[in-house]
């Protein structure tokens, strides 16, 4: 079953999120399996992100590889709705 994942960190930029980007590329690790649908948006002071996944696992799978790319740059993101 899919899922919606939504996410408001209290401190992401553009700059922050574009280096999370391109470190996930160059790992090779973006776009993830099961990751229908990648949503960046908002004003700079309430960016956001928004995803729809093909099943709970694969976004906990990608998790395990995001948060520590996360945490290295800064990014706080929160607990998801």
């Amino acid at each position: 079953m899919s899922i919606v994942a939504r996410f408001s960190p209290t401190n992401l930029t553009k700059e922050m999120y574009d280096e999370a980007i391109r470190r996930l590329e160059e790992a090779g690790t973006w776009p993830p399996d099961g990751l229908e649908y990648h949503v960046f948006f908002g004003p700079e002071e309430n960016l956001r992100v928004s995803e729809i996944w093909d099943s709970r696992e694969q976004w906990e799978t990608f998790g395990e590889r995001l948060m520590p790319i996360l945490a290295e740059i800064g990014i706080e993101p929160g607990q998801p709705e």
